[in-house]
């Protein structure tokens, strides 16, 4: 066990090094400057298209507006609570500012994803729309690039059972059993929601909207609510934290308490890393969502899609990161889910512990949701629609197993962590080499509506 763990070490050391970041962020800065700055530009039609679109104009299973919240409940989830804790438990401040970075650009690409999904989906034998990167690869590309979408699609659904199952199961077990008001056993954590999960998965992508479409606003709302309100009330400490996170973005920070220090290349890397692992932008999970959209056009759904980076990173995670930099309790030794609730806790004792525990529980649940349209996806595409049926059942039954393998977490995370860098390689690669297409669907687009 301890060699395979050092095998997947080091290639998660390969996967995740500078020639990732790079391509990650040179990816999407190459799409924003060929876009013009078209998603910051946008950004206000962006959110016109989002309350538009929860009625459907087009073929698709489910809204324009549905689409997005099924997109953002696979990535508002632990990222967005441990991520970020743990990206500035080892990175320091600065990583949030590197997190800012990849989530600027990352609207280009999540943009560009966006468009390609709906240009390039396809319609199964169930009559539901399918697309993603293995399919805009093989219908962009051309046939002698399908293994690339095959690889895609074999990483992504591997992937789905550590970053969107198991170690969801295991954050909202631990985080509901170690809180002291709540004190619930993993196994009737695992328990519930396996069953609460079955329950919304017999109805499929349309079941799975729906909820995500009532619960995803609610509770970002409810956390940011209470974010918001640490914010005041350390409201005179916001520009020394914001001077902060700028600071250690350019220089090491020195050993503190119970911080370690850090290089500035950690606060890059972890900053870059926990980014895409919050807003996903540049992993080619999105788009698998927005494929089923009822759009009768790709840019616009595209506009839709760029919000969820902006909502995912540049609210959400914003949000904990400066709860924790404000407080002070970085410097304490503590990193993930317990760095956040010990942020929120300080701030708002007797309350703010229990916010993140019910946060992270339903951030979780609908990640877990979000996760298997995108895996499921994947395994139809690699084995056809017979293979769905045991790839639920089989879905259903990890989430207990994520709850209650707390020993196994570490190696969980890490497998995860090296599987969505592999994710990324073959969709990066795509949207390179498709970027004309979303240039000039883009120009077209645009050039049209300017006109009436």
């Amino acid at each position: 066990m301890e060699l395979i763990k050092e095998l997947i070490g080091g290639l998660n050391s390969i996967v995740w090094g500078p020639v990732m970041l790079v391509l990650i962020l040179g990816t999407g800065l190459f799409l924003m400057i060929g876009l013009k700055l078209m998603p910051l530009a946008r950004l206000k039609y962006g959110f016109q298209m989002l309350w538009g679109g929860r009625e459907g104009r087009g073929e698709g299973e489910i809204t324009p507006f549905n689409a997005l919240m099924t997109s953002l409940s696979a990535t508002i989830g632990t990222g967005n609570i441990a991520g970020v804790a743990t990206a500035i438990a080892l990175g320091g401040p600065g990583a949030l500012f590197w997190m800012w970075c990849t989530a600027l650009v990352g609207m280009a690409t999540k943009y560009a994803e966006a468009v390609l999904a709906v240009r390039y989906r396809e319609v199964d034998e169930n009559g539901n729309h399918v697309g993603g990167p293995m399919y805009y690869i093989k219908n962009g590309l051309g046939s002698k690039w399908t293994w690339l979408g095959t690889l895609f699609a074999v990483f992504g659904a591997l992937a789905g059972f550590g970053i969107g199952n198991t170690v969801q199961a295991n954050s909202v077990a631990q985080a509901l059993l170690k809180n002291e008001s709540l004190g619930i056993e993993p196994a009737v954590t695992g328990g519930v929601m396996a069953v609460l999960a079955a329950l919304v998965l017999i109805g499929g992508i349309r079941r799975i909207a729906e909820v995500a479409g009532k619960l995803v606003p609610l509770m970002a709302i409810a956390y940011l609510l209470a974010g918001g309100v640490i914010i005041v009330l350390n409201i005179s400490e916001i520009p020394a934290a914001i001077g902060q996170i700028i600071e250690y973005a350019f220089t090491p920070v020195a050993a503190t308490g119970g911080f370690a220090g850090a290089a500035v290349w950690a606060a890059i890397r972890f900053g870059v890393a926990r980014g895409v692992f919050s807003n996903e932008a540049g992993l080619g999970s999105a788009p698998i969502a927005h494929a089923a959209a009822a759009t009768d056009s790709p840019v616009r759904q595209g506009t839709v899609a760029m919000l969820g980076t902006f909502i995912d990173t540049l609210i959400v995670c914003s949000v904990t990161g400066l709860a924790i930099v404000v407080t002070g309790v970085w410097t304490t030794g503590e990193t993930g889910a317990a760095l956040s609730s010990a942020a929120f806790e300080m701030a708002l004792p007797g309350v703010g512990g229990l916010v993140v525990s019910v946060g992270l529980a339903v951030f979780a649940f609908t990640t877990i949701l979000g996760w298997s349209v995108y895996s499921e996806r994947c395994v139809e595409y690699l084995a056809g629609i017979k293979a769905i049926v045991p790839f639920r059942v089989l879905w259903i039954i990890m989430i207990p197993v994520g709850a209650l393998a707390q020993d196994y977490l570490n190696f969980v995370w890490l497998v995860a962590d090296t599987l969505n860098a592999l994710m990324a390689i073959p969709n990066l690669v795509a949207l390179l080499m498709l970027s004309p297409v979303v240039f000039k669907l883009t120009r077209e687009y645009f050039e049209q509506n300017s006109l009436k």
